[in-house]
């Protein structure tokens, strides 16, 4: 009886914590499936907000494996919280960025127009980008229990083979910042690339062509975090 009561608690009080949260964009548009209160999801809403219909194409490697299931019940809901004030912590911080609560995780997308550039052709992180970047380096050393997937995509224009090198190349330069640069531990990123594979908008205009030139990286809860919220649930 003890246990149902504290688990209880815990619920009532994180859903207070993640409403007290709504002013944020991303958590605004979360629902509860969102927030991780479901039991089984697998995390394919987030590799679908990262690679839309395009699982299994290009890459290097299982997306899928990295991210996980969703955690249900009061861990799932406490997990939800905190993921919650983290995503309001990237939009305050770098307000251009497109930023998305999905699952357990959170999706941040940065193109031409949101904070990280590349040259055409280039992969360099040039003064601009690393001014987002390490903002965003700062929210993930307050935030050390996550996990964090660097996808890197292309437009359209050239070669497959280039497309998929330079993708690769553009995903392992932000990751390379994030560890080489910025003292992140590199047992928490995983680095992907699709090249012209999963466009997000019509190559056949600049304005389309522009979004396509993009670094998604999702962040989710490691399992120090899972673990923690189970804990702290009496799960």
């Amino acid at each position: 009886m003890k246990t149902f009561f504290k688990q209880t608690a815990l619920v009532a009080l994180a859903f207070i914590f993640v409403i007290s949260l709504a002013s944020c964009e991303a958590t605004r548009n979360a629902n509860n499936k969102q927030k991780g209160a479901v039991i089984g999801a697998t995390g394919g809403a987030i590799l679908g907000a990262i690679i839309g219909n395009n699982v299994g194409k290009g890459g290097n490697g299982e997306l899928g494996a990295v991210i996980g299931g969703v955690v249900g019940g009061g861990a799932g809901v406490l997990i939800g919280a905190k993921m919650d004030k983290q995503a309001q912590k990237i939009e305050q911080e770098i307000p251009g960025a497109q930023v998305e609560r999905v699952d357990d995780g959170i999706v941040v997308t940065f193109d031409e127009n949101s904070g990280v550039y590349f040259d055409t052709a280039k992969y360099n992180i040039n003064s601009a980008s690393q001014a987002t970047l390490d903002k965003l380096a700062n929210i993930l050393k307050e935030y050390p229990d996550t996990n964090v997937l660097v996808v890197g995509h292309t437009d359209s224009v050239g070669a497959d083979e280039m497309n998929m090198t330079l993708s690769k190349n553009r995903a392992q330069a932000v990751t390379n910042y994030f560890t080489q640069n910025k003292g992140l531990s590199p047992s928490r990123f995983t680095t992907n690339w699709y090249g012209e594979t999963a466009p997000v908008a019509d190559n056949s205009t600049a304005e389309g062509r522009a979004k396509n030139r993009r670094v998604n990286l999702a962040i989710v809860p490691n399992e120090k975090m899972k673990q923690d919220a189970q804990n702290q649930a009496g799960e």
